[in-house]
C-alpha cells in the first residue's frame, strides 16, 4: 500500500493528511498560527511559526495514523497564496511574511500600473495589480524597508517556505507563481518584461513547476525533526486554491467550485488562459498541467460570519445564530448588509471598501441580521459568478461546493437560490491538503493523470436544489446591493 502526505500551510494552521492509494483519507491533524497587524491594513505572520506548526503536525498524523514513515511514497504542498517570504542569501528569514489580506500596497499597485501600463500589465499576467497579491509587496519593502530589500536574495511564496525548509530548495508551482502577478500567464513562467519593467532581479525567483512534478527530496535534517524519511520526494502542489479544485474535482472545464471559507472563492477551470478585459476576474495557471482558472475572489466570506459573531453575539453557537435566522424570510425583509471588512477584491478591487448594514428598521431583529450577512456574502459571491458567466466560460456544468459555510443547510439554500444553481457536495471535505495529496500520487505514477486521480477518488454526495419560489426575493435584493458599492464609494475614501 502507497500513502501520501499533503500539507496545507494555510492562515490560521499547518495541516497535515494523509490518504491511500485509492483517496481514503486515514488520518489528519492541524497545528494553529498566530496572526499580527501591527498597522491598519497590515496584516503579517512568522515564517518560522509555520515551520514549528508544520513539524508538530506532521509528527501527530503519522503518530496518529501508525504509518512507517518509510511508507510515504511522496509529499505534496499546498497553502494561503500571494503572501511574501523574503530570504537573504543564507536562506534567512529577513523580516515577517506580508500575508494575502494585507491590504498597504495600494500605492504600489498604482506604480505598476504607472510602470507597465495598466492594459499592458492585464495582458501580460492575466490581472491588475492589487494590494493582496506579491508583486506590489515586493515594492512596499523596496520603498519603506531599504535595508531588507538590499539583503534579500530569494522570494517565495509561504508554502514554498515550507518546501525550503524540507528539501533545501527554492522551487515554486505554476499555479501559485502566477498568483504572485508577475507570470506570463500563456508562457506559464516568469515575465522578463515585468520583472525588468519594475526592477526585480530575475534571480531571485526560483524555478517553476507543474504541480505533480517533484521539486526536490526531504533532507536529512528535516527528517530528524519531522520523522519523515530522508529523501521522501516532494511535489511541487499548488496554491490553496487550485489545490483546493483538485480536492473537489474541479479540474475540467465546466465543473466550478464554489469555497466559502474566511474569504470565499468561485473557481472555473479554463482550457486556455482566458484573461477578463478589466482585470476583474483573476485570471492563473491550474495546478493542473496544461490548464488554467479563472477565479473570483471576495476576502470576507465565512469572515463575515465569524466576525459578526465574535463581535455582536459572542455568548452563541453559530447554530443558535442560524437556527433564528431561518424563520426571517428571503431577502430579510429589506435589509442588506455589504461584507466588505477587509476591503474587496472582486469585481471592486478597492482596500477601502468598508462592511455595512443598510436598511435597518426598528422591525428587524438579531436574526434578520444574520440571515443579511448570509445573503450579502452569496451577493458577493453572485458578483464574482456573473463575471466569469460574461467572460468566456463556455457553460457551467455543476457547481461543487465546499468551505465551514457551506457545512449548515441555511446557507447552502441561500447560494443556491441566490446563484439559481444547483451546489453538489463530495465524499472530500479536505480541500487544498487533500487535492496537495492527490498531486503527490500523480506525481509518483499512483495515477496517469490528475483528472483521473479525481475521477477515482471523489464522488458527489449530496445536492441542494435552488427554490424558485425564492427567486423573486432574491433578485430584487441583488439588484439593490449591486447599487451600493457604486454609490458608497466616495463614502468610503473619505472615512480613510
Amino acid at each position: 500500500m502507497a500513502y501520501y502526505l499533503g500539507i496545507d500551510v494555510s492562515t490560521t494552521s499547518s495541516k497535515a493528511l494523509i490518504i491511500d492509494q485509492n483517496g481514503e483519507v486515514l488520518g489528519t491533524t492541524t497545528s494553529p498560527h498566530t496572526l499580527s497587524s501591527p498597522k491598519p491594513l497590515w496584516s503579517e505572520q512568522d515564517p518560522e511559526e509555520w515551520w514549528q506548526a508544520v513539524i508538530q503536525s506532521i509528527q501527530q498524523v503519522i503518530t496518529q495514523t501508525n504509518i512507517q514513515s518509510t511508507e510515504i511514497d511522496a509529499i505534496g504542498l499546498t497553502g494561503q497564496m500571494h503572501g511574501l517570504v523574503l530570504l537573504d542569501e543564507h536562506g534567512e528569514v529577513l523580516r515577517p511574511a506580508i500575508l494575502w489580506n494585507d491590504q498597504r500596497c495600494q500605492p504600489q499597485c498604482d506604480e505598476i500600473h504607472q510602470k507597465v501600463g495598466k492594459e499592458r500589465f492585464i495582458q501580460i499576467s492575466g490581472n491588475v495589480a492589487l494590494p493582496g497579491f506579491t508583486a506590489p509587496k515586493i515594492l512596499w519593502v523596496a520603498e519603506n524597508e531599504p535595508e531588507v530589500y538590499t539583503r534579500a536574495r530569494h522570494v517565495l511564496l509561504p508554502k514554498d517556505f515550507i518546501r525550503y525548509k524540507l528539501t533545501g530548495e527554492y522551487a515554486m508551482d505554476k499555479a501559485d507563481g502566477s498568483g504572485t502577478v508577475l507570470f506570463d500567464l500563456n508562457a506559464r513562467d516568469w515575465s522578463d518584461e515585468l520583472l525588468d519593467t519594475l526592477g526585480i532581479p530575475r534571480e531571485w525567483m526560483p524555478p517553476t513547476y507543474e504541480g505533480p512534478e517533484i521539486t526536490g527530496r526531504v533532507t536529512g535534517t528535516a527528517a530528524a525533526l519531522t520523522g519523515l524519511s530522508p529523501w521522501t520526494p516532494v511535489t511541487a502542489g499548488g496554491g490553496d486554491q487550485a489545490a483546493g479544485a483538485v480536492g473537489v474535482g474541479a479540474v475540467e472545464p465546466g465543473i466550478v467550485g464554489l469555497v466559502v471559507g474566511t474569504s470565499g472563492v468561485i473557481f472555473a477551470t479554463t482550457p486556455e488562459p482566458l484573461i477578463e478585459p478589466e482585470g476583474r476576474l483573476h485570471a492563473f495557471c491550474h495546478a493542473v498541467p496544461g490548464l488554467w482558472h479563472f477565479m473570483g475572489v471576495m476576502l470576507s466570506a465565512a469572515g463575515s460570519l465569524q466576525w459578526y459573531r465574535d463581535t455582536l453575539a459572542l455568548e452563541m453557537s453559530f447554530d443558535e445564530l442560524l437556527l433564528e435566522a431561518e424563520s426571517v424570510p428571503a431577502g430579510s425583509e429589506g435589509l442588506l448588509f455589504l461584507p466588505y471588512l477587509s476591503g474587496e477584491r472582486t469585481p471592486h478591487p478597492d482596500p477601502l471598501a468598508r462592511g455595512a448594514f443598510i436598511g435597518l428598521t426598528l422591525r428587524h431583529s438579531r436574526g434578520h441580521m444574520t440571515r443579511a450577512v448570509l445573503e450579502g456574502v452569496a451577493f458577493g459571491l453572485k458578483d464574482c459568478f456573473n463575471l466569469i458567466l460574461n467572460a468566456g466560460l463556455q457553460q457551467i456544468s455543476q457547481v461543487r461546493a465546499s468551505g465551514g459555510g457551506t457545512k449548515g443547510a441555511l446557507w447552502r439554500q441561500i447560494l443556491a437560490d441566490v446563484l439559481e444553481s444547483e451546489l453538489v457536495s463530495v465524499n472530500t471535505t479536505e480541500g487544498g491538503a487533500f487535492g496537495a495529496a492527490l498531486l503527490a500520487g500523480v506525481g509518483l505514477g499512483a495515477w496517469s493523470d490528475v483528472q483521473t486521480a479525481c475521477r477515482e477518488t471523489i464522488h458527489v454526495t449530496g445536492t441542494t436544489t435552488p427554490n424558485p419560489e425564492n427567486y423573486p426575493a432574491y433578485r430584487a435584493s441583488y439588484q439593490v446591493y449591486s447599487q451600493l458599492y457604486p454609490l458608497l464609494k466616495n463614502t468610503f475614501q473619505q472615512l480613510k
